[in-house]
């Protein structure tokens, strides 16, 4: 899931990452909210309230809120840049490097977090929105903007066109094309609420606070890890069969 990109990705393949990473972010998303009361999937709370601030002429105020919004853009710019940087390199899934990065901004934050939420806790938001500006931006990269797993805006108006097209499906040919992508939607969309159920259960009952982020980081490692065990059990079948031919 995290090798094919473009015509070769399949439904199923876009099934299994947006399922994963729509989870994570869900649980980035009730942990962030839970431990700061601040959005840490997306920019466009922080953007609203930037904008508030400067027409109250409160400049000073708005800054951290811009802060905010470039930490997502930066981790959207660094993401990018590594995989335009390696893609030649066909021997390594550039894909990985933005999502290893993820995977220690999480864990560092899941164990070093609790003291600096005291004295840091706008770094650690700025972290978590890099991290998710990261996750958003090789998703979109890797499925040609298909999945995207960050915030639901885009996700309930595009389902919404949808769904409308399904009522009209003589006037539209690729009927089961759009059934597909209802699919994906409604899994993204799923999986990034009982993300935020789960997320909330470890944060507030089980008391893990920005431990939980740990979690999630272990779920995008032992993704990767799957991912390449099984390409690589492709591999060796493919050799297999290419001797006994």
């Amino acid at each position: 899931m995290f090798r094919h990109q473009g015509k070769s990705r399949t439904l199923k393949h876009n099934l299994k990452i947006a399922t994963v990473l729509s989870f994570v972010a869900g649980i980035v998303n009730i942990t962030g909210f839970l431990a700061f009361s601040q959005l840490t999937t997306n920019v466009t709370g922080h953007f609203a309230l930037f904008i508030s601030d400067v027409a109250n002429f409160e400049f000073w105020n708005g800054t951290i809120y811009l802060l905010y919004i470039f930490s997502f853009l930066f981790g959207s710019f660094s993401s990018s840049f590594l995989i335009e940087t390696f893609r030649k390199n066909k021997k390594l899934n550039v894909f990985v490097l933005p999502t290893l990065i993820e995977c220690f901004i999480l864990a560092s934050v899941g164990f070093l977090g609790s003291p600096a939420l005291i004295k840091y806790p706008d770094v650690i938001i700025c972290l978590l929105l890099y991290a998710m500006g990261l996750q958003n931006s090789f998703v979109t990269k890797i499925s040609n903007a298909v999945v995207r797993t960050t915030h639901l805006t885009g996700l309930f108006t595009d389902l919404g066109i949808e769904l409308s097209q399904l009522l009209f499906h003589k006037s539209y040919l690729k009927t089961e094309k759009i059934k597909e992508t209802i699919k994906l939607r409604i899994y993204i969309i799923c999986f990034f609420f009982l993300g935020g159920i789960i997320g909330g259960l470890l944060y507030s009952r089980l008391n893990l606070k920005l431990n939980t982020l740990t979690i999630a980081s272990l779920i995008l490692l032992a993704s990767l890890f799957y991912d390449d065990f099984k390409y690589k059990i492709i591999k060796v079948k493919r050799r297999y069969n290419q001797r006994r031919h």
